[in-house]
Protein backbone atom coordinates (compact mmCIF):
# COMPACT_ATOMS: atom_id res chain seq x y z
CA UNK A 1 0.00 0.00 0.00
CA UNK A 2 1.39 3.09 -1.26
CA UNK A 3 1.33 5.81 2.20
CA UNK A 4 -0.36 9.22 1.30
CA UNK A 5 1.27 12.18 3.20
CA UNK A 6 -0.45 15.76 4.47
CA UNK A 7 0.52 18.51 6.29
CA UNK A 8 -2.80 19.62 6.67
CA UNK A 9 -4.51 18.65 10.22
CA UNK A 10 -8.02 17.76 8.36
CA UNK A 11 -6.58 15.86 5.52
CA UNK A 12 -5.04 13.23 8.56
CA UNK A 13 -7.70 13.39 9.93
CA UNK A 14 -9.95 12.78 6.77
CA UNK A 15 -7.34 9.32 6.15
CA UNK A 16 -7.79 8.15 9.75
CA UNK A 17 -11.87 8.41 9.03
CA UNK A 18 -10.75 6.16 5.42
CA UNK A 19 -8.89 3.65 7.07
CA UNK A 20 -11.25 3.20 10.22
CA UNK A 21 -14.30 3.84 8.46
CA UNK A 22 -16.89 6.92 7.71
CA UNK A 23 -18.67 6.70 11.11
CA UNK A 24 -15.56 5.94 13.22
CA UNK A 25 -14.71 8.06 15.68
CA UNK A 26 -11.52 9.04 16.70
CA UNK A 27 -10.71 9.57 20.56
CA UNK A 28 -8.69 12.52 21.36
CA UNK A 29 -9.77 14.33 18.43
CA UNK A 30 -12.78 17.10 18.29
CA UNK A 31 -13.47 17.95 14.21
CA UNK A 32 -16.18 20.23 13.02
CA UNK A 33 -16.86 22.14 10.57
CA UNK A 34 -18.09 25.85 9.61
CA UNK A 35 -17.99 29.33 8.10
CA UNK A 36 -16.34 32.64 7.97
CA UNK A 37 -16.65 35.85 5.65
CA UNK A 38 -18.43 32.95 2.72
CA UNK A 39 -15.33 30.59 3.19
CA UNK A 40 -15.67 27.03 4.66
CA UNK A 41 -13.72 26.42 8.00
CA UNK A 42 -12.69 23.21 9.30
CA UNK A 43 -11.02 22.57 12.93
CA UNK A 44 -9.49 19.83 14.04
CA UNK A 45 -8.27 19.92 17.75
CA UNK A 46 -6.05 17.14 18.86
CA UNK A 47 -6.47 16.75 22.15
CA UNK A 48 -4.41 13.90 23.80
CA UNK A 49 -1.64 11.72 22.87
CA UNK A 50 -3.54 9.33 21.35
CA UNK A 51 -4.97 11.79 18.64
CA UNK A 52 -1.67 13.25 17.95
CA UNK A 53 -0.36 9.89 16.97
CA UNK A 54 -3.24 8.33 14.90
CA UNK A 55 -3.06 11.79 12.78
CA UNK A 56 0.73 12.34 13.14
CA UNK A 57 0.33 15.76 14.52
CA UNK A 58 1.39 17.63 17.59
CA UNK A 59 -1.73 18.14 20.24
CA UNK A 60 -3.32 21.90 19.70
CA UNK A 61 -5.87 23.27 17.38
CA UNK A 62 -5.73 23.21 13.54
CA UNK A 63 -7.95 26.02 11.51
CA UNK A 64 -8.05 25.13 7.28
CA UNK A 65 -9.15 28.31 5.64
CA UNK A 66 -10.84 26.61 2.43
CA UNK A 67 -9.91 30.21 -0.26
CA UNK A 68 -11.03 28.27 -3.40
CA UNK A 69 -13.28 31.92 -4.04
CA UNK A 70 -10.29 34.09 -3.63
CA UNK A 71 -8.18 32.05 -6.08
CA UNK A 72 -11.01 31.63 -8.80
CA UNK A 73 -11.65 35.45 -8.75
CA UNK A 74 -14.85 35.94 -7.08
CA UNK A 75 -16.67 39.35 -6.32
CA UNK A 76 -15.42 41.30 -3.21
CA UNK A 77 -13.02 37.66 -2.53
CA UNK A 78 -9.85 39.33 -1.31
CA UNK A 79 -11.24 41.29 1.43
CA UNK A 80 -13.68 38.69 2.43
CA UNK A 81 -10.11 36.27 2.57
CA UNK A 82 -8.21 38.73 4.42
CA UNK A 83 -10.37 39.66 7.00
CA UNK A 84 -11.23 35.45 7.42
CA UNK A 85 -7.72 35.21 7.94
CA UNK A 86 -7.37 37.78 10.43
CA UNK A 87 -10.51 37.00 12.57
CA UNK A 88 -9.04 33.12 12.77
CA UNK A 89 -5.45 34.37 13.49
CA UNK A 90 -7.00 36.67 15.99
CA UNK A 91 -8.57 34.17 17.83
CA UNK A 92 -5.00 31.88 17.99
CA UNK A 93 -3.25 35.18 18.96
CA UNK A 94 -6.44 36.18 21.84
CA UNK A 95 -4.05 35.32 25.13
CA UNK A 96 -1.86 38.40 23.91
CA UNK A 97 -1.55 41.32 25.55
CA UNK A 98 -3.07 44.06 22.66
CA UNK A 99 0.51 45.59 22.58
CA UNK A 100 2.97 42.59 23.04
CA UNK A 101 5.40 42.49 20.03
CA UNK A 102 5.38 40.11 17.93
CA UNK A 103 8.19 38.38 15.09
CA UNK A 104 6.89 37.39 11.78
CA UNK A 105 9.17 34.94 10.71
CA UNK A 106 9.06 33.64 6.54
CA UNK A 107 10.27 30.62 6.26
CA UNK A 108 11.50 29.23 2.65
CA UNK A 109 13.82 29.57 -0.26
CA UNK A 110 12.70 32.65 -1.85
CA UNK A 111 14.25 31.11 -5.57
CA UNK A 112 11.92 28.35 -5.31
CA UNK A 113 9.06 29.60 -6.26
CA UNK A 114 6.84 26.99 -4.48
CA UNK A 115 8.65 27.60 -1.51
CA UNK A 116 8.70 31.21 -1.75
CA UNK A 117 5.76 31.93 0.47
CA UNK A 118 7.30 32.43 3.51
CA UNK A 119 9.47 35.04 2.25
CA UNK A 120 7.03 37.06 -0.07
CA UNK A 121 4.94 37.24 3.35
CA UNK A 122 7.26 38.47 5.47
CA UNK A 123 8.12 41.60 3.06
CA UNK A 124 4.73 42.50 2.95
CA UNK A 125 4.57 42.45 6.84
CA UNK A 126 4.09 46.06 8.16
CA UNK A 127 7.23 46.24 10.64
CA UNK A 128 6.35 48.16 13.02
CA UNK A 129 8.63 47.88 16.10
CA UNK A 130 11.28 50.68 15.04
CA UNK A 131 8.70 52.52 14.22
CA UNK A 132 7.38 52.49 17.78
CA UNK A 133 10.63 53.74 19.04
CA UNK A 134 11.84 56.65 16.75
CA UNK A 135 7.93 57.93 16.86
CA UNK A 136 6.25 57.40 19.62
CA UNK A 137 3.98 60.39 18.96
CA UNK A 138 2.72 58.80 15.46
CA UNK A 139 3.00 54.93 16.60
CA UNK A 140 2.66 54.54 20.21
CA UNK A 141 -0.81 52.50 19.68
CA UNK A 142 0.78 49.81 17.15
CA UNK A 143 1.77 46.88 18.26
CA UNK A 144 5.28 46.02 18.04
CA UNK A 145 5.98 43.84 15.02
CA UNK A 146 9.76 42.83 13.29
CA UNK A 147 9.93 41.07 10.37
CA UNK A 148 12.10 38.30 8.78
CA UNK A 149 12.56 35.77 5.94
CA UNK A 150 15.39 34.00 7.68
CA UNK A 151 16.88 32.06 4.50
CA UNK A 152 17.47 28.27 4.14
CA UNK A 153 20.26 26.02 5.33
CA UNK A 154 21.75 25.70 2.47
CA UNK A 155 22.28 29.12 1.47
CA UNK A 156 22.98 30.64 5.13
CA UNK A 157 24.76 27.66 6.82
CA UNK A 158 22.20 28.29 9.65
CA UNK A 159 19.09 26.76 10.97
CA UNK A 160 16.21 28.84 11.04
CA UNK A 161 15.55 27.78 14.32
CA UNK A 162 18.77 28.89 15.44
CA UNK A 163 18.86 32.19 13.87
CA UNK A 164 15.11 32.76 15.31
CA UNK A 165 16.15 31.15 18.99
CA UNK A 166 19.26 33.89 19.27
CA UNK A 167 16.66 36.35 17.33
CA UNK A 168 14.43 36.07 19.83
CA UNK A 169 16.27 36.46 22.88
CA UNK A 170 17.29 39.99 21.31
CA UNK A 171 13.77 41.69 20.20
CA UNK A 172 12.00 39.37 22.98
CA UNK A 173 8.61 38.68 21.33
CA UNK A 174 5.54 37.50 23.14
CA UNK A 175 5.10 35.20 20.29
CA UNK A 176 6.34 34.28 16.73
CA UNK A 177 4.13 33.93 13.69
CA UNK A 178 5.88 31.46 11.55
CA UNK A 179 4.76 31.42 7.90
CA UNK A 180 6.11 28.26 5.61
CA UNK A 181 4.89 26.02 2.30
CA UNK A 182 2.89 22.70 3.15
CA UNK A 183 2.12 19.76 1.03
CA UNK A 184 -1.09 18.53 0.51
CA UNK A 185 -2.49 15.10 0.00
CA UNK A 186 -4.89 16.38 -2.60
CA UNK A 187 -4.41 18.90 -5.80
CA UNK A 188 -7.49 20.57 -4.98
CA UNK A 189 -5.65 21.78 -1.97
CA UNK A 190 -2.93 23.00 -3.17
CA UNK A 191 -3.14 27.22 -3.25
CA UNK A 192 -6.75 26.84 -2.45
CA UNK A 193 -6.13 26.08 1.64
CA UNK A 194 -4.59 28.14 4.22
CA UNK A 195 -3.53 26.53 7.71
CA UNK A 196 -3.16 28.31 11.14
CA UNK A 197 -1.91 26.29 14.00
CA UNK A 198 -0.56 26.89 17.32
CA UNK A 199 1.94 24.21 17.68
CA UNK A 200 4.68 25.75 15.80
CA UNK A 201 6.37 24.37 12.23
CA UNK A 202 8.77 22.29 10.88
CA UNK A 203 10.55 24.25 8.22
CA UNK A 204 11.21 22.83 4.96
CA UNK A 205 8.36 20.28 5.48
CA UNK A 206 6.56 21.07 2.78
CA UNK A 207 9.10 20.12 0.21
CA UNK A 208 10.33 16.93 2.01
CA UNK A 209 13.56 18.57 3.80
CA UNK A 210 12.41 18.69 7.42
CA UNK A 211 14.98 20.95 9.30
CA UNK A 212 14.24 21.54 13.06
CA UNK A 213 11.37 22.64 15.01
CA UNK A 214 10.21 25.76 15.83
CA UNK A 215 7.92 25.57 18.21
CA UNK A 216 7.71 26.94 21.99
CA UNK A 217 10.50 24.05 23.33
CA UNK A 218 12.36 25.66 21.32
CA UNK A 219 12.24 29.04 20.94
CA UNK A 220 10.93 29.89 24.60
CA UNK A 221 7.43 31.61 23.17
CA UNK A 222 4.78 30.33 21.78
CA UNK A 223 4.32 29.77 17.82
CA UNK A 224 1.64 30.26 15.70
CA UNK A 225 2.09 28.47 12.09
CA UNK A 226 0.63 29.40 8.70
CA UNK A 227 1.06 27.14 6.01
CA UNK A 228 -0.16 27.64 2.78
CA UNK A 229 0.17 24.18 0.44
CA UNK A 230 2.40 24.50 -2.63
CA UNK A 231 2.68 20.79 -3.50
CA UNK A 232 1.26 17.50 -3.41
CA UNK A 233 3.92 14.70 -3.21
CA UNK A 234 3.86 12.22 -6.06
CA UNK A 235 3.33 9.07 -4.34
CA UNK A 236 0.46 11.14 -2.77
CA UNK A 237 -1.06 11.73 -6.10
CA UNK A 238 -0.39 8.46 -7.37
CA UNK A 239 -1.80 6.63 -4.93
CA UNK A 240 -5.12 8.52 -5.15
CA UNK A 241 -5.26 7.80 -8.83
CA UNK A 242 -5.04 4.04 -8.31
CA UNK A 243 -7.53 3.99 -5.72
CA UNK A 244 -9.58 5.99 -8.27
CA UNK A 245 -8.59 3.49 -10.63
CA UNK A 246 -9.44 0.23 -8.32
CA UNK A 247 -5.91 -0.34 -7.62
CA UNK A 248 -5.90 0.61 -4.14
CA UNK A 249 -4.05 -2.51 -2.81
CA UNK A 250 -0.95 -1.90 -5.47
CA UNK A 251 2.22 -2.62 -3.92
CA UNK A 252 4.75 0.37 -3.90
CA UNK A 253 7.17 -2.47 -5.66
CA UNK A 254 5.42 -2.32 -8.42
CA UNK A 255 6.05 1.17 -9.27
CA UNK A 256 9.79 1.60 -9.51
CA UNK A 257 9.93 5.26 -9.13
CA UNK A 258 7.62 5.47 -6.38
CA UNK A 259 10.10 5.79 -3.89
CA UNK A 260 11.89 9.20 -5.48
CA UNK A 261 11.27 12.07 -3.68
CA UNK A 262 9.14 13.53 -6.29
CA UNK A 263 6.50 16.68 -5.68
CA UNK A 264 3.95 18.45 -8.06
CA UNK A 265 3.12 22.11 -8.00
CA UNK A 266 0.28 23.55 -10.61
CA UNK A 267 1.72 25.20 -13.59
CA UNK A 268 0.14 28.68 -12.84
CA UNK A 269 2.26 28.11 -9.30
CA UNK A 270 3.86 32.01 -9.55
CA UNK A 271 0.45 33.62 -9.94
CA UNK A 272 -0.97 31.41 -6.88
CA UNK A 273 1.94 32.28 -4.69
CA UNK A 274 1.88 36.29 -5.42
CA UNK A 275 -1.77 35.97 -4.96
CA UNK A 276 -1.83 34.16 -1.46
CA UNK A 277 0.99 35.52 -0.48
CA UNK A 278 -0.42 38.82 -0.41
CA UNK A 279 -4.16 37.41 1.24
CA UNK A 280 -1.63 35.96 3.75
CA UNK A 281 0.07 39.07 4.30
CA UNK A 282 -2.54 41.25 4.49
CA UNK A 283 -4.73 38.69 7.44
CA UNK A 284 -1.64 38.86 9.51
CA UNK A 285 -1.13 42.61 8.95
CA UNK A 286 -4.95 43.15 9.97
CA UNK A 287 -5.08 40.98 13.09
CA UNK A 288 -1.62 42.41 14.24
CA UNK A 289 -3.50 45.65 14.00
CA UNK A 290 -6.84 45.83 14.38
CA UNK A 291 -6.87 49.56 13.90
CA UNK A 292 -5.59 49.56 10.42
CA UNK A 293 -8.02 49.22 7.39
CA UNK A 294 -7.69 47.45 3.75
CA UNK A 295 -7.24 50.76 2.56
CA UNK A 296 -4.54 51.87 5.08
CA UNK A 297 -2.40 48.51 4.25
CA UNK A 298 -2.16 49.39 0.35
CA UNK A 299 -1.05 52.81 1.25
CA UNK A 300 1.71 51.48 3.27
CA UNK A 301 2.56 48.67 1.78
CA UNK A 302 2.96 50.26 -2.00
Amino acid sequence: MLVRRTDLADEAHALWKESAGETSALSGVRAREGRREGFPVTRVDILDQRGAEALGKPEGHYITLGLEGLMEREDGAFPRAVRALAGELSGLLASLPPLAPVLVAGLGNRSITPDAVGPKVAGLTLATRHLIHSAPEHFAAYRPVSSLAPGVLGSTGIESAELLSALSGAVRPACVIAVDALAARSLRRVCRTVQLSDTGIVPGSGVGNHRKALNQETLGVPVVAVGVPTVVDAATLCADVLEEAGQAALSPQALPDAGRPVIVTPREIDQDVEDLSKAVAFGINLALHPQLSLEDLEVLLS
